[in-house]
């Protein structure tokens, strides 16, 4: 199995990328997130991989580190998610949104992903909120985990994700709000709130 490759970027397509690696040119799949990431066409990079087989295909599937790829074969292991649908989540939200969003069990900001509809939303966040732990999720300001939001809070991204902000804009504005407001603030007064929060 190859688990990584380094080489150089050879080119870039809107769902994969062409890793050079000593004159052998490896095709991977890739969230928009991970191509992104590699840099410039024609410089060093470096991919973390998981290989797809099956009957009839051999795919490998690159990540810019192994959270992503991690995540990768969570989603993959929830029936209904292929790969494609799992690098349409991946391209969608950082690991750590994606971490929040499974723990409140915010069914509605999973469904945000191209090709994922409210009922394998409901599925992925059912099957993964037990398997979510092992997975390393970026720290927050002061080396502590970032908080995962819950009850009203949790209720207040929602809401933010649905008039179109970012998962992180969102979590960061109804994060700031209730610091202000306090834990037993009211869903109405931390939506207000946010929303004045995000057009600073």
């Amino acid at each position: 199995m190859i688990a990584h490759l380094k080489g150089r970027l050879a080119s870039t397509g809107t769902d994969s990328a062409i890793i050079d690696v000593g004159g052998v040119g490896y095709l991977v799949g890739a969230s928009s997130r991970t191509l992104a990431a590699l840099g410039p066409v024609g410089e060093a990079c470096t991919v973390h991989t998981d290989m797809l087989v099956a009957e009839d295909f051999i795919r490998l599937v690159g990540f810019a580190d192994a959270a992503e790829r991690d995540w990768f074969r969570l989603l993959t292991g929830v029936q209904g998610v292929g790969a494609r649908v799992a690098l349409a989540i991946l391209s969608a939200f950082e690991p750590a949104d994606l971490n929040r969003a499974i723990l409140a069990q915010d069914k509605a900001m999973v469904s945000r992903a191209n090709g994922v509809g409210p009922k394998l939303a409901e599925r992925i966040v059912r099957e993964l909120k037990d398997k979510v732990g092992g997975i390393a999720v970026p720290l927050g300001a002061g080396g502590a985990a970032a908080p995962v939001p819950v009850g009203a809070s949790a209720d207040a991204v929602s809401a933010l994700l649905n008039l179109g902000f970012r998962p992180a804009e969102a979590s960061a504005a109804v994060a700031s709000a209730e610091g202000d407001l306090g834990s037993d603030a009211t869903l109405d007064a931390l939506v207000r709130l946010a929303l004045r929060k995000a057009a600073k």
